[in-house]
């Protein structure tokens, strides 16, 4: 019975415990819900009072926004304004200046037309003066104007004959003068200069006790120098000179190595003249090849044989009527060059036959033949072109057959004349140049006289405040009629007087 009893409390105890329990988790779930609740609805809360914050600062911001706009709007309006007014200024100025422009003009028209009035009325006093001046003459206009031609004719007929024989030489020679202008012009074009050579070299000593050392006992060091260079050493009281005397500067230039190298050495005798005599024409056979080179280069010559490099080397020692070969060589294919391009012929070939056409000098000292032969075989030898060959054997010939050779014996006679290039002709050029000035210049109102195109040409400058126009004419002819009367020159010489007016301002 107990047991029963405890039994049932037993049950009564669970049930009891399991309604508790579930009241118990019902609460605690209601608990929960109501929390949840309350968290959700304080987001939703918070995030309502976001938004209407968001939407405040939106508005703000659009406000802004808007009155910027307009502020901007406002500012364009008022520069378009101001724009517009300085439009309309600027407009009113204009059509101001329009009206100005008009008034001037027709000011400009009214003087035109009484300028024009003026010229009329000049002109019919200049009739009615020429009218009364054939009546007082009893000349008419046609009759004057014949007398007056007649009376100029009489005082410049000497000068017209000497001018009409000159005019009509010069028109049957048309073709001369062209030839003429086109040699003028490439002279002009190549300009070079020139100096003489002699036949000795003179070297300088440092003491006169020199002399006997090169001398020697009984004269045998300066029996082995002559002996072996071939030059003479002419020893004379000048103080402290020596002369090497040769024909060949070649021989000569050796001579004067070997000498500087045994003075500078200070021993004397002839074993070591041996020596220094071999390494001199070591030294010239180097310098012989350079020179060579050089005038090769210069000239935009390649492809040359190294043999016929030295024999181009050897005109560098190598004289013609005083007058340098290798120099007279180069200005010869220059001037040749220049006047090939003038004719329209192959440049480069005219200049290459000028410069080899003496290149039978370098050697012919010491081969037999005249020059143009020895020339021809050397280049022939060399393979040069036959315009080359040719030029270089008939550039001396009357009438050459080729244009080249013709053009080179041109070239070469303007090179060997030239004023200077031979010893002779040098000081009297220039004497008779100084007086051709002085003649010109003693008239009064000159400022300035040069002599051009080697005495060709007299240029005068006048003072143009003191010769006018007229003036300079009869200067002119007063000048030329001086020169006539007083100097002695070969040709023609210009007179050009020439007046110059020069205004000069400065904008700033």
């Amino acid at each position: 019975m107990s047991e029963f009893i405890i039994a049932i409390m037993a049950v009564g105890g669970i049930t009891i415990g399991i309604g508790l329990g579930y009241l118990l988790r019902k609460q605690v779930a209601q608990a929960r819900s109501n929390s949840a609740e309350a968290r959700a609805e304080k987001v939703l809360i918070e995030a309502k009072n976001k938004e209407k914050q968001l939407l405040l600062q939106a508005k703000e911001k659009a406000i802004k926004v808007i009155d910027d706009a307009k502020k901007e709007e406002g500012q364009r309006r008022k520069e378009i304004k101001h724009m517009q007014s300085r439009l309309e200024k600027r407009e009113s100025m204009f059509d101001k200046k329009l009206m100005e422009f008009e008034d001037r003009k027709n000011k400009l028209q009214k003087k035109v037309e009484e300028i024009q009035s003026v010229k009329k009325k000049v002109d019919d006093l200049h009739e009615k003066t020429i009218e009364k001046l054939q009546t007082v003459s009893g000349f008419s206009k046609d009759e004057a104007k014949e007398e007056l031609f007649k009376k100029i004719e009489q005082q410049v007929k000497g000068d017209l004959s000497v001018r009409i024989m000159k005019l009509e030489k010069e028109n049957t020679e048309t073709y001369e003068t062209k030839a003429k202008e086109i040699i003028l012009d490439t002279i002009q074009r190549c300009a070079a200069d020139h100096s003489s050579e002699t036949t000795s070299t003179a070297i300088n000593l440092p003491s006169e006790e020199m002399k006997g050392r090169i001398i020697g006992k009984d004269g045998r060091n300066i029996k082995t120098i002559e002996k072996m260079t071939g030059c003479e050493l002419i020893i004379d009281e000048t103080p402290e000179i020596l002369l090497i005397s040769s024909f060949s500067p070649i021989r000569r230039r050796v001579c004067q190595l070997a000498l500087e190298k045994l003075i500078k050495d200070g021993r004397i005798q002839p074993a070591r003249i041996e020596n220094f005599i071999e390494e001199a024409k070591k030294e010239l056979a180097i310098d012989i090849k350079k020179a060579g080179e050089e005038a090769l280069y210069k000239l935009g010559f390649t492809g040359i044989d190294p043999k016929l490099v030295s024999i181009v080397g050897r005109l560098k020692y190598r004289t013609s009527y005083g007058q340098n070969v290798l120099n007279h060589s180069m200005e010869v294919a220059h001037l040749a060059g220049l006047m090939a391009e003038e004719l329209d012929v192959d440049a480069i070939k005219a200049k290459k036959a000028g410069f080899f056409h003496d290149i039978g000098k370098a050697v012919d000292q010491d081969t037999q033949g005249s020059h143009p032969e020895i020339g021809f075989t050397i280049l022939k030898k060399f393979g040069l072109s036959e315009e080359v060959q040719d030029a270089a054997m008939h550039h001396h010939e009357d009438k050459p057959e080729l244009l080249i050779t013709q053009i080179v014996k041109a070239a070469d006679a303007i090179s060997g004349s030239r004023v200077g290039a031979r010893r002779d002709t040098y000081e009297q050029f220039v004497a008779r140049l100084e007086e051709l000035e002085q003649t010109a210049s003693d008239f009064p109102g000159i400022e300035k006289v040069y002599a051009i195109q080697a005495g060709r040409e007299v240029r005068v400058f006048v003072k143009p405040n003191e010769i006018d126009d007229y003036e300079a004419y009869n200067l002119a002819k007063d000048i030329a009629h001086r020169i006539e009367n007083e100097l002695q020159y070969p040709g023609e010489i210009r007179v050009n007087v020439i007046r110059e007016t020069r205004v000069i301002e400065y904008a700033r």
